[in-house]
């Protein structure tokens, strides 16, 4: 039998905490699980490492955590749609990594394939690769990138059955489906679920397998 994942809010919440390391895709505050977001910022978890694109924007997606003092550590490919991120910074309220954004990805992919981590050109020769550990390769320079994981990614799609397959729309495709495979306990918001067998195979892009959790379409 087919386990049913749909779980209530107040479940899902359980699962949240102060501290933890969470990825979240989002693409420009697209395909960004706001809803699980807004659980985070209700519960009031603090000194959150997050792993996402974006920062979102001031009262959106992921900005909420930002608005809500919540992240202390942020690794992303880019900050300036959110002015207040870069206040934080500069007030020593939270330290941001930047990663060129094809950087960022790759981590998290060899984070979801089991890699011990990315040999990059990208960054090569300037401020990208202050920190970074230098490896030769047949005499040629790469960055090497260790692998991304989080304890919890959260995970925006645009359909899914009730066992955890998703269908993504859009640009919520960058960085959900690698998310989904990085993570130890994987949280989906999905704008509708459906039954087991109604979702074209061809169109499914994350299968179950990787998914944990559903938030109830009810409490959505």
């Amino acid at each position: 039998m087919v386990k049913n994942k749909i779980y209530s809010k107040a479940e899902i919440a359980e699962k949240f905490h102060d501290g933890m390391k969470l990825m979240a895709g989002i693409f420009a505050c697209r395909g960004c699980a706001d809803r699980l977001v807004d659980i985070i910022v209700e519960k009031g978890c603090k000194n959150l490492e997050v792993i996402a694109n974006d920062a979102g924007d001031p009262g959106v997606a992921l900005g909420k955590l930002y608005d809500a003092h919540l992240v202390t550590k942020a690794h992303h490919s880019h900050i300036g749609m959110n002015p207040y991120v870069t206040e934080l910074i500069n007030r020593g309220i939270l330290t941001v990594n930047l990663y060129p954004q094809g950087t960022l990805v790759e981590k998290i992919r060899a984070g979801g394939a089991g890699l011990g981590g990315v040999l990059t050109k990208t960054g090569l020769g300037t401020v990208a690769q202050e920190g970074r550990r230098i490896i030769e390769v047949e005499g040629q320079a790469y960055i090497f990138e260790p692998p991304f994981r989080a304890e919890i990614a959260l995970i925006r799609a645009a359909k899914a059955d009730k066992a955890g397959n998703l269908v993504y729309k859009g640009a919520a495709r960058n960085f959900n489906p690698a998310m989904a495979m990085a993570a130890d306990l994987v949280i989906v918001q999905a704008d509708e679920i459906v039954e087991v067998g109604e979702l074209d195979p061809e169109a499914v892009i994350t299968p179950g397998v990787f998914v944990d959790m559903i938030l109830s379409n009810e409490e959505q």
